[in-house]
């Protein structure tokens, strides 16, 4: 059941909202929508506007705030983030610790499918953001700390990096992880990807270093093909303890 301060998805066949349900009301061209009347509403339900527009409820999904969600940069695509989940086994009995979250795009996603997700972000502009987005996107097992990772104490069974990875973040993240726990890196440069695998190489017993492609389809009358725009995202590297 929709609650009130609950983020939201109003959608037609043409029109889509990212809004909060509440006290409040929302204008569009296709009318004022009382966002009061979607609170005790559930997924699938409908709401009018002032004008008689029908709108569709949604609950958001993790996809939902990469689209939407506030930003403070750049995060993970989904595909890159799903590559760590899938490549390190994810499930609901891992703690996990995520480091560099930025806007908690990655955190968001993890905290959906993990036992717990501890995520580091040193910068406090940064982390007010993830915190907004995590607690919006109703998540009560992603606590987000701001601070430096180096810092970070106990033990993982994933840990995720996604910032200016240096030698000791690589050996900081292995003294975290229990024996045959993964650490995932994500690095958009390959000087940063040599600096894990060199650093990685001598400690883990297993390590992998993933090119992430991605190329949509692109459909006209003329034909299909696939879409011509930069393919590459960046980098994932996978160590297992």
């Amino acid at each position: 059941m929709i609650e009130d301060g609950d983020r939201i998805i109003l959608r037609t066949s043409e029109r889509l909202f990212f809004v909060q349900a509440g006290k409040s009301t929302f204008s569009t061209d296709l009318g004022m929508i009382n966002l009061a009347e979607a609170v005790g509403k559930e997924s699938g339900d409908q709401i009018s506007t002032h004008l008689g527009t029908v709108f569709t409820i949604l609950i958001p999904r993790p996809t939902d705030f990469f689209a939407h969600g506030k930003r403070s940069g750049a995060p993970m695509l989904p595909k890159d983030i799903g590559m760590v989940i899938a490549s390190t086994g994810m499930n609901h009995r891992d703690n996990v610790l995520d480091a560099g979250c930025g806007s908690g795009i990655a955190a968001i996603y993890f905290g959906s499918v993990a036992q717990s997700v501890t995520s580091y972000e040193i910068r406090d502009n940064f982390a007010a953001i993830c915190r907004g987005n995590v607690q919006e996107a109703g998540l009560e097992n992603v606590n987000v700390i701001c601070g430096d990772v180096l810092d970070a104490e106990g033990t993982f069974d994933v840990v995720h990096l996604d910032l200016h990875i240096t030698p000791e973040h690589v050996t900081h993240a292995y003294n975290l992880l229990v024996p045959g726990g993964y650490l995932a890196t994500y690095t958009p440069f390959l000087e940063q990807t040599f600096i894990v695998l060199d650093t990685a190489e001598p400690l883990f017993g297993e390590v992998t270093c993933h090119e992430l492609m991605d190329r949509e389809l692109s459909r006209s009358k003329r034909g299909t093909r696939p879409s011509t725009r930069v393919a590459h995202s960046g980098y994932i590297t996978v160590c297992r303890k």
